[in-house]
């Protein structure tokens, strides 16, 4: 049974009218990017699940390029189709990029080397990159195995700090995840289904087999052995 559903097709001028508002409203960089897509394409629309959006930001990290703009690319195409991915690269690129052509021309006339209101911005920029990185933190990381690779790999990006160092940081994480976390685990929690019907959500840690085992004490029918069938 399939655990997730697959996301629900839209229009493109609702897709339009979605990254036109993060365009409007998203301060910050790539990093901080991610996590206004996460809280308004995953969190608040629903377009697509946590693990999806996961594997939509593992791959465009791995893909040469923006990899903020890839996503929202990527979430338009998701929610309506190649249309989708035009419009939500023209709503979120668009407001911004008028912006930077405007400030370049009133920066040609200005001096703004020491202007207070703009280190103010860097200040706050720093701000909303790390909100953004621990709300994307909680949700990717879990557990001790994921958080442990996030830790050793930005300590490795940042003692090896150039492109080839992040590819590599990138392929070895990929390969030791393949090893150490099985194929199911994902960053949000999975749902498993009860002889009833019921769903309940697994924890997120590691948990042996001998543990899931039920005693034969805690069973309300216990099977009789051989001995009691002679």
């Amino acid at each position: 049974m399939e655990l997730t559903s697959r996301p629900t097709r839209g229009s493109a001028l609702e897709v339009l009218a979605a990254a036109t508002r993060l365009g409007l409203t998203s301060f910050g960089g790539p990093i901080a990017h991610l996590g206004y897509f996460r809280d308004e394409y995953v969190v608040r629309r629903k377009w697509v699940d946590e693990q999806t959006y996961a594997d939509l930001v593992a791959l465009c990290q791995f893909l040469p390029g923006p990899a903020s703009s890839q996503v929202g690319i990527a979430l338009g195409i998701f929610r309506a189709g190649l249309l989708g991915g035009l419009a939500a690269w023209l709503g979120f690129t668009l407001p911004s990029a008028i912006a930077l052509i405007a400030f370049a021309i009133g920066v040609r006339d200005l001096d703004l080397s020491g202007a207070g209101w703009l280190h103010g911005l860097k200040v706050a920029a720093v701000a909303v990159v790390a909100q953004a990185v621990w709300g994307m933190a909680r949700a990717l990381c879990p557990d001790r195995e994921r958080a442990t690779m996030a830790i050793v790999a930005a300590m490795a990006v940042s003692a090896w700090p150039t492109a080839w160092g992040q590819v590599l940081v990138i392929i070895i994480a990929g390969i030791v995840g393949l090893q150490l976390l099985p194929r199911s685990e994902g960053p949000d929690a999975h749902a498993s289904e009860s002889p009833s019907g019921a769903h309940w959500a697994s924890p997120p840690w590691p948990c042996s087999l001998r543990s899931r085992e039920p005693s034969r004490a805690s069973l309300p029918h216990a099977v009789p052995s051989a001995r009691g069938l002679r």
